[in-house]
């Protein structure tokens, strides 16, 4: 999972420094009376230019995906993944033979007592769930598995 949380932290960075380069808040798509379409980024200079481009959809479409959107989805989508990365492993208190032998007192705030299965792989589920959930968060992002 280490390398899926890697990656989706690089794909983030890299998206949130193309939205704060194309001008962050102050972006724009404005139309022209002769059915011209600009894109300006913050100097106010034409990233897009051409006849009858962009089309109501692509319009909308951009409207949508301009740097301010982009970067309310990026700081969320790191909420997100710091929440999933700091979720914990099984403790059970008054009975440690039963806490999941992955747990750590640093980390979860208690450990296994077997000392078979102390610091084994985790049995109480959470590695897989939140494995699961970073793998889904990073699809969105462009991962596809390498």
């Amino acid at each position: 999972m280490t390398n899926v949380v890697s990656w989706l932290e690089a794909e983030l960075g890299r998206v949130e420094e193309l939205a704060r380069a194309a001008g962050g808040d102050a972006w724009s798509l404005q139309e022209h009376p002769s059915d011209t379409v600009a894109v300006y980024d913050s100097r106010r200079e034409p990233v897009v230019y051409d006849e009858g481009w962009p089309s109501e959809a692509q319009k909308e479409h951009i409207a949508e995906h301009d740097p301010v959107s982009v970067l309310r989805r990026v700081k969320a989508d790191r909420a997100i993944l710091a929440d999933l990365v700091a979720e914990r492993h099984l403790v059970v208190d008054g009975d440690c033979w039963f806490t999941c032998p992955a747990a750590t007192e640093d980390r979860d705030g208690g450990e296994c007592c077997d000392d078979d299965r102390r610091g084994g792989p985790c049995d109480c589920g959470r590695d897989a769930r939140v494995g699961r959930r970073v793998r889904l968060l990073a699809q969105a992002w462009g991962w596809t598995g390498r």
